[in-house]
C-alpha cells in the first residue's frame, strides 16, 4: 500500500474509534437521572434524593441528599443481577457505619432498601423528580406581608415554638422548631431583612424544600453550604455577608427550578437551576406549591421584613 492510502487509511480508523467511544458514551442506563425518595424510617416518610449519571465508559457515579444533610457524592452505583447498590459514608448521622442502598427499577419506579448507620434496615421508594417549567414571561401581582410586625400571624410551627415578636422584630432567640407559612407559594420573588448574633446559622426554605443558607459566615470563602449558598448544590459567586449583628438582606428570585439570590445588594447566584430537595425539606413533592419556612433548629435569628411576591397565575 502506498504511503498517502496508507494515512488516508489510519486517519479513518482513528475517526471510527472516536466515532463509537462518543456513540456508547451517549447511552444511558435507564437508572440515570434524578430521583425523589421517599423512606420509611421510624415511622415516618423522610423525603430524600438521587441522582445517577454515567462517567466514562462503564461507570456510574451520582449524589445523594438524605433527609438533613447536604448533597454527597456516590463514588460508584453497582450493577448485578438487575439490582443496584452503593453506600454512603455517615455525615450527620449516629453511628460509624456506612449507609448502604441497594434498590431496582420496577416500571419506572424505584425500589430498595436501606441499612441506617445504626444497622437498622428501611424500605424506600423513587419516583423520577418532575421537569419544572421556567416561564419567562411571567407576571408578578401583588406583594404580600408575611410578616406583619406585630405577631405570628399567617405562620405555624410543629411542636412547642420559641418564636416571639418583639418591638417588630421576629425572633428565634434559641434552637427550636422551624417557622411555616400558612400560604403555599409556586413562583415568587422575597425580599427578606434578618440579623443573628455570632456564630449563628439559620435559612430560608423556598417552597420549604430548597435551603438558601443564612450563617456567619463573613471572611470565608464562598460555597454551598455557606451564607447565601443553596444548600449542598449552588456555590455563590462572591461572599458578601456583613459582620454578626448587622441587618442583612437576600432577594431571591425563584421560577420553576431557577434561582437568582441578590444578598445584600450583589448578584450572588443568577439563574442557577437547583437540582433537587435540599436537606431538611418538609417534602419532595417538587410539582406541587410549598411554603416558605425559616429554620429556627440551629442557631437564633432575627427578622424585620419577609414579603413576597407572587407570580399571577
Amino acid at each position: 500500500m502506498n504511503h498517502p492510502l496508507r494515512l488516508i487509511y489510519l486517519f479513518a480508523s482513528i475517526l471510527s474509534s472516536i466515532f463509537s467511544i462518543d456513540t456508547y458514551a451517549q447511552e444511558t442506563n435507564p437508572l440515570e437521572g434524578r430521583w425523589n425518595l421517599i423512606i420509611e424510617q421510624d415511622g415516618k416518610e423522610l423525603p430524600s434524593w438521587l441522582e445517577i449519571t454515567h462517567s466514562g465508559n462503564n461507570t456510574l457515579v451520582g449524589r445523594f441528599v438524605y433527609a438533613f444533610g447536604s448533597a454527597r457524592p456516590i463514588a460508584e452505583v453497582k450493577l448485578s443481577d438487575g439490582k443496584f447498590s452503593f453506600t454512603i459514608p455517615p455525615q450527620w448521622e449516629p453511628g460509624t457505619g456506612d449507609m448502604q442502598f441497594e434498590g431496582m427499577l420496577n416500571g419506572g419506579e424505584l425500589k430498595g432498601t436501606m441499612v441506617y448507620t445504626d444497622g437498622n434496615t428501611y424500605n424506600w421508594t423513587g419516583s423520577r423528580s418532575p421537569k419544572l417549567a421556567y416561564n419567562e414571561n411571567i407576571v408578578w401581582g401583588k406583594p404580600i406581608a408575611l410578616f406583619n410586625g406585630k405577631d405570628l400571624s399567617g405562620w405555624h410551627t410543629e411542636g412547642e415554638s420559641q418564636w416571639a415578636v418583639e418591638e417588630g422584630v421576629l425572633k428565634s432567640p434559641k434552637s427550636g422548631v422551624n417557622l411555616i407559612s400558612d400560604e403555599s407559594f409556586s413562583d415568587f420573588k422575597l425580599h427578606v431583612e434578618f440579623r443573628y448574633p455570632e456564630g449563628s446559622n439559620s435559612g430560608i426554605y423556598l417552597r420549604g424544600r430548597y435551603e438558601v443558607q443564612i450563617a456567619d459566615n463573613k471572611g470565608l470563602e464562598p460555597a454551598s453550604i455557606y451564607f447565601g449558598g443553596v444548600y449542598g448544590f449552588l456555590d455563590p459567586n462572591e461572599m458578601v455577608a456583613k459582620e454578626a449583628g448587622q441587618w442583612q438582606t437576600f432577594d431571591i428570585t425563584l421560577i420553576g427550578r431557577r434561582v437568582t439570590i441578590v444578598a445584600n445588594g450583589s448578584t450572588i447566584v443568577s439563574e442557577q437551576n437547583i437540582p433537587g430537595m435540599t436537606g431538611g425539606a418538609m417534602d419532595n413533592r417538587e410539582a406541587e406549591p410549598g411554603p416558605i419556612l425559616i429554620q429556627g433548629d440551629h442557631g437564633p435569628i432575627e427578622f424585620k421584613s419577609i414579603v413576597l411576591t407572587p407570580a399571577k397565575r
